[in-house]
């Protein structure tokens, strides 16, 4: 089975287009990794997520802002050779990004953001109270480094 690196532009969105939440890699206080499932929305080169306005993850996210996206789709379990335990891959396409976080206190652009996630989720015409809006924290994290790949390709599927 074979791994290859993506760089095409549309598959990468695609991939991230396709994934109805992100997992996010912190450090905590000791410096061990943590991580946990997270919504977002994409625009432009900025990756959008929400959360409370206070908590573990927010003082994390504060003390280390560099994190780490990741976004998987694909659960495919595909082999060579059905008795050769070692021909077993999972067919998936994956991107991580990393990225500094900063939060996003203006009024209007959390607004504007909030509204973009949800037309990610729903087709309702979705709304929001005002205090719904000031409560929420939105971390932004611009994309600095990007990868991507797909794995558990067969022989017969590379190009």
């Amino acid at each position: 089975m074979k791994t290859i690196v993506i760089t095409d532009e549309a598959q990468i969105e695609a991939i991230i287009n396709k994934c109805s939440y992100c997992m996010v890699g912190l450090v905590d206080g000791e410096g061990n990794p943590y991580v946990i499932p997270m919504n977002f929305v994409k625009m432009g080169h900025t990756i959008y997520l929400h959360s409370g306005s206070e908590g573990g993850k927010l003082e994390m996210a504060a003390r280390h802002p560099r994190v780490c996206l990741t976004f998987c789709e694909g659960e495919e379990l595909v082999y060579m050779h059905k008795q050769i335990a070692c021909s077993y891959s999972m067919k998936s396409r994956s991107v991580i990004i990393r990225g500094e976080v900063s939060f996003i206190d203006d009024y209007d652009e959390k607004e504007r953001i909030l509204l973009q996630l949800m037309r990610k989720y729903t087709d309702n015409d979705c709304r929001m109270a005002p205090p719904a809006i000031r409560n929420v924290r939105i971390w932004a994290v611009p994309i600095d480094q990007l990868s991507c790949r797909s794995f558990g390709l067969r022989p017969s599927e590379l190009k």
